[in-house]
């Protein structure tokens, strides 16, 4: 007999082979442990008759997936996460399958099934049918979830790609062929079942359990089943439609540069060379462990993932007396609906999905007492410490003593002296999980109350669960930088002693403290991190109000500022922002090279817009980065070699013309961002549009551009003195938005390095320096 060979693929981990099958797990069987050989090995390529025994027959059991499908159900799991698969892996994928030769075989790695007990699919709606009456037999999917997903949108792809061929516009599913397969076997085979003589009920064959959030987008939109109604939308779902996607241009491609016969190719390969190792996990066995154990190749499990599957799990270990199986069943639906929430609001905004890790984070933070140790201090206290199979072990006593109990009233005779006596002495005392199943409740309750807030923080512009002033603030946070507070913002939204004017009170003093303590005076990025983080705790819960927290906020950036002897007035120490502004005039920008300048002149324009109305300058455009256009614009060119700028300055030293091109009042905001050659043009050119040879305006002119370049085309010439003017208006603009103020005009002189534009001064000491 030809001997057969195998490709095994890498896996995260090497295993011996002795070593593994010699392995000593205390959940997984050797059988197991031989199974899971196959999936760490590198390129492999074995001859059956050279495997020893016990491994051989491992190797017998590998099935196609025409032998997976046959007869039985699948469905995802409550614990299980939603679809991950990205462009890397579904590129990888595709080419595995177009690459493998039609007669070989190609190890795709272990499906792990369990069956579901007859008291959870007897609540089932349209698959009781197959399952009473045809005998089918289903499956939860522990292991293999992503892979098997991906196989049949695949499917599911090439059955709607069959449909669109133009040969095939009004044939019926019966007479549309691939090969030898006609679509009705191939949807019947893999997709989706009806249920004769009406065949109203339609039953899929693979899917998520019914409240998984992906439940509905999976069947409504990627099996294209009718009357969907609102289907909620996630960074699962956008996944399962991504893959689709990919799949259906994919094979349009293919076809075109080959023909059917090599799609038919692909659909064999598809369901009969690419093979699994399945293992049907027993009842006994500890399926969350197993969870946690097996996801740990593949694409790796979030935390956030394995925090509900480690929950779930725990709901599963308490004894009946201390949760009911009534309490244990609505606990788990309590974990299942916030996980819900959770992933939708991180989800909610398709394009920009949020980080599982950082809300997960930001909620250990507001929830518990904060250290400071690694990065993932946090994930490590709650699987290693608090959410633990020890802690519901662990059994505390509690006394009940103090517990008034009302006795309904009740013939005296119906209770016996002497069992009256025995209720009288019994010791009150019981004992519970150190963990309780309170516990529990309460902390998913405050991560699903927590994740809408979490998403609005980072989705303010035109959300209607903020007001006008939570959206501008909020957008301002984030424009800024909002560093380490956005817990502490998120937690003014839970405490229930906010609020709307007072919060939005809280998020002008953190803007401020940003602006001044980081965007000006430089401090470092973690300065104070750690007592901020746990004022967002103390908020949550009411230990502290907001103008203690405005008033430590204050306090805490004091170091910004100076009073003189026998003046109460405060100051801005300009020192830390000068020093900052010279290192950038040494290596050649000056404040265009200031990387919160952008922030600045766009508040500068935003205020311009509130008096004149009309925004002219949208903020992801303004900082969006076009390879040769410039958004800020030199008004005296980098390059001011041309007769305008020649003349304007020409009584200038040239040691001061760097400062001056550098200098603040000399950087435009644009409405448009334009091509970087156009900014050597005169100052007269650039007042007014300019179009190319075909008569396309390639730039605005600041007489119909920003209100900030308005505001500039109404000088007559662009000179020096202009630039110095127009700088003093920004910092007096500074002094007013940020309520700071500097000392006397020396010293915004010298914040804007243009010391030698003052009358007394003709040397300036940036001069000397430089």
């Amino acid at each position: 007999m030809r001997s057969q060979r195998i490709i095994f693929e890498r896996s995260q981990q090497e295993f011996l082979p002795g070593g593994f099958i010699n392995c000593n797990l205390h959940f997984i069987s050797r059988h197991f442990c031989l199974a899971q050989l196959a999936l760490n090995y590198i390129v492999l390529y074995i001859d059956p008759s050279d495997l020893n025994a016990q491994f051989k027959n491992i190797m017998q059991e590998l099935q196609s997936l025409k032998d997976i499908f046959k007869d039985k159900l699948f469905k995802i799991p409550d614990y299980q996460r939603g679809y991950a698969w990205g462009k890397r892996q579904l590129k990888d994928f595709w080419e595995d399958v177009i690459n493998l030769p039609l007669e070989r075989f190609h190890y795709t790695g272990m499906l792990s099934l369990k069956k579901v007990e007859q008291k959870v699919w007897k609540s089932w709606n349209d698959e009781t049918w197959l399952l009473e009456d045809r005998g089918y037999k289903p499956f939860h999917i522990v292991d293999g979830q992503q892979r098997l997903t991906t196989f049949v949108i695949f499917i599911q792809a090439i059955t709607e790609f069959l449909q669109k061929l133009p040969e095939n516009k009004e044939k019926s599913e019966e007479d549309i062929y691939l090969g030898t397969f006609n679509l009705k076997s191939i949807k019947e085979e893999y997709l989706v079942v009806q249920k004769p003589p009406q065949f109203i009920i339609r039953t899929h064959k693979f899917g998520y359990e019914i409240d998984n959030p992906s439940f509905q987008f999976l069947k409504y939109r990627i099996f294209n089943e009718e009357d969907s109604g609102t289907i909620q939308e996630t960074f699962y779902t956008l996944n399962l439609e991504n893959a689709k996607n990919f799949f259906a241009e994919n094979l349009t491609a293919f076809y075109e540069k080959y023909d059917l016969a090599e799609i038919e190719k692909i659909f064999k390969k598809l369901t009969q060379n690419l093979m699994f190792n399945v293992y049907e996990i027993s009842d006994d066995f500890d399926v969350f462990v197993a969870f946690e154990t097996m996801n740990n190749r593949g694409k790796k499990l979030s935390n956030l993932e394995l925090l509900k599957n480690r929950l779930i799990y725990l709901t599963t270990l308490y004894d009946e007396e201390e949760l009911s199986s009534d309490d244990r069943f609505a606990l788990r639906e309590n974990i299942n609906d916030s996980w819900k929430e959770v992933y939708y609001q991180l989800g909610r905004n398709k394009k920009n999905p949020l980080n599982d890790d950082d809300f997960l984070t930001a909620h250990w933070i507001m929830y518990f007492p904060y250290t400071r140790e690694r990065g993932d201090d946090y994930i490590r206290f709650l699987l290693e410490h608090k959410f633990t199979p020890q802690s519901v072990y662990t059994k505390t006593e509690v006394k009940l003593s103090s517990i008034e109990e009302v006795v309904e009233i009740c013939e005296r005779d119906s209770i016996e002296d002497e069992e009256l006596e025995e209720l009288i002495q019994e010791e009150r005392i019981v004992k519970r999980s150190r963990l309780s199943p309170k516990q529990i409740k309460d902390y998913v309750n405050s991560l699903k109350s927590a994740a809408v807030h979490w998403y609005n923080t980072h989705n303010p512009k035109n959300n209607k669960n903020l007001t006008e002033e939570e959206c501008l603030w909020i957008d301002r946070l984030n424009r800024v930088g909002i560093i380490y507070f956005r817990p502490l913002v998120t937690a003014s939204f839970l405490s229930k002693g906010l609020d709307s004017r007072k919060r939005v009170e809280l998020f002008e003093a953190i803007e401020r403290f940003i602006f001044i303590a980081f965007r000006l005076s430089r401090t470092v990025s973690s300065y104070r991190n750690s007592e901020f983080y746990r004022a967002a705790r103390q908020l949550r819960n009411g230990e502290i109000d907001c103008v203690g927290l405005i008033n430590l906020l204050n306090e805490r950036m004091s170091f910004c500022f100076y009073k003189n002897d026998g003046d109460d007035k405060k100051y801005f120490d300009h020192g830390y922002f000068r020093k900052f502004i010279e290192k950038k005039f040494k290596s050649g920008g000056g404040f265009y090279h200031w990387n919160d300048l952008k922030y600045f002149l766009y508040e500068y324009e935003m205020q311009k817009v509130r008096e004149r109305g009309s925004p002219k300058i949208d903020w992801s455009l303004f900082v969006k980065g076009e390879k040769d256009r410039v958004s800020v614009e030199h008004i005296l060119p980098q390059t001011s070699d041309t007769k305008y700028w020649k003349v304007r300055f020409k009584g200038v030293k040239k040691s001061h013309l760097p400062l001056l091109k550098g200098s603040l009042g000399n950087l435009l905001p644009l409405s448009r961002s334009i091509n970087s050659s156009l900014q050597n043009d005169g100052f007269e050119e650039k007042k007014m549009p300019k179009y190319n040879d075909r008569n396309e305006k390639i730039r605005q002119g600041y007489l119909d551009g920003s209100h900030s370049e308005i505001e500039v085309s109404h000088y007559e010439h662009w000179d020096a003195d202009n630039i110095y003017d127009r700088g003093k208006k920004l910092l007096a603009f500074m002094e007013k938005r940020w309520m700071l103020k500097f000392e006397n005009e020396q010293f915004l002189a010298e914040t804007l390095f243009l010391e030698f534009m003052l009358p007394e001064e003709e040397t300036s000491v940036i001069e000397q320096q430089l």
